[in-house]
């Protein structure tokens, strides 16, 4: 069983980078929004980092606060935080269906680049992160 200890390390890393993403992608995606649709663009763009936010941080953060336990409470609080995510994201796009406050676009493209780049640093984080497969006694 690999140790908690580097697990938790490269589960930190990931949360750190998904952060500074979202946290760059926030100021960037407010100024763009900001030059491209005014008012709307600024409310899309926050938009998107938070839904982006919920979507990447609990997955990463559900599996941090479980690494000590046993495989299937890990799959169960992971599967219960995603089952919890898909009914606040519907909740969410139901209640800004007949908005107008906010540019679509602008909502959509920032999730998109907040959701896939956090994958990606996620995918980094684990592909270069040292867990041993084995521990010495």
């Amino acid at each position: 069983m690999p140790s908690g200890h580097a697990v938790r390390s490269v589960l930190r890393t990931a949360l750190r980078d998904m952060l500074l993403l979202l946290g760059s992608l926030a100021v960037l995606g407010v100024v763009v929004g900001a030059l491209v649709s005014g008012s709307a663009g600024v409310w899309g763009a926050l938009l998107g980092v938070g839904v982006a936010l919920l979507f990447s941080g609990t997955t990463v953060l559900t599996v941090l606060l479980t690494v000590d336990s046993t495989p299937a409470t890990t799959a169960a609080v992971v599967m219960g935080s995603w089952l919890v995510k898909m009914v606040v994201l519907i909740v969410v796009l139901v209640v800004l269906r007949g908005q107008d406050f906010y540019d679509r676009w602008v909502f959509a493209a920032v999730l998109l680049v907040g959701v896939v780049g956090s994958a990606v640093l996620d995918y980094r984080a684990v592909a270069k992160g040292r867990i041993p497969y084995v521990e010495p006694r």
